[in-house]
């Protein structure tokens, strides 16, 4: 899925825009190359109705970032494992944003009053969920 700026500005970073000859031409290496990545699964380009492949602005980061681990000495499968430790992380960071937010909205849930004006309780606790499952968990008093 790609995401466009509004009133047509230009493409995304997830915007598969680049035929395998420019992606090559951005990266430095050789078309081959980029299509034996793929086969190893370090990348997935987009396909067209026609089978042709198009790279987007975030792939050409990641060719770039394979490339200079491999110009470093670091074979694929040490290639494969940073990148899956690099997606990780990213994921553990969004999750940890997440779970701090909440955090923040329960302290602050917490410090307002417990009573509303008619003496009824309230319930201080906000909704909270877990983006990742797509579940939905209700923190609830008992009344």
């Amino acid at each position: 899925m790609s995401r466009r700026e509004p009133f047509g500005g230009p493409p995304g970073p997830d915007a598969a825009v680049f035929v395998i000859s420019v992606a090559a031409e951005l990266t430095g290496l050789h078309p081959q190359t980029l299509r034996t990545y793929e086969r190893l699964g370090l990348i997935t380009p987009r396909r067209t109705g026609g089978g042709g492949r198009r790279y987007s602005a975030r792939d050409i980061e990641r060719l770039r970032e394979i490339a200079d681990l491999t110009a470093a000495g670091i074979g694929i499968e040490g290639v494969r494992r940073i990148l899956d430790l690099e997606t990780r992380l990213t994921a553990l960071s969004a999750r940890n944003e997440e779970l701090l937010a909440e955090l923040e909205a329960t302290k602050q849930a917490l410090r307002a009053p417990s009573r509303s004006s008619d003496g009824e309780p309230v319930n201080k606790l906000p909704v909270l969920h877990q983006a990742v499952a797509g579940s939905m968990v209700v923190w609830r008093r008992g009344r």
